[in-house]
């Protein structure tokens, strides 16, 4: 997976890529993404994340808000978790469905 990571009004310092990249990996045991583009963000008093991923014949976008930065990279892995298992279930359902039939 190509993963990319910027900061719009913020510096992304080795730290912060790297807990990213250690979260987003979770991602990848449930499905292969080809690549994910990660925005972490500043707005007043709030930290705002939002990904955008590819998979083969899907894409997915999530965006997560928090007081803290750390804390919002966890809500955005965990809603984009959750994006890419339902697309897994709904996938194994339509194949499962259509291989019963002769």
């Amino acid at each position: 997976m190509q993963l990319t990571i910027t900061g719009h009004h913020i510096e992304i310092t080795p730290a912060l890529k790297s807990y990213t990249e250690g979260k987003m990996e979770r991602l990848t045991h449930f499905e292969p993404l080809i690549d994910l583009h990660v925005v972490l963000s500043v707005e007043k008093q709030h930290h705002k994340a939002e990904a955008t991923g590819h998979a083969p014949g899907t894409r997915f976008h999530s965006e997560a808000t928090s007081r803290d930065l750390y804390a919002t990279i966890d809500l955005l892995v965990d809603k984009l978790t959750a994006q890419v298992c339902r697309d897994k279930e709904r996938r194994t359902r339509h194949h499962l469905r259509h291989s019963d039939t002769p």
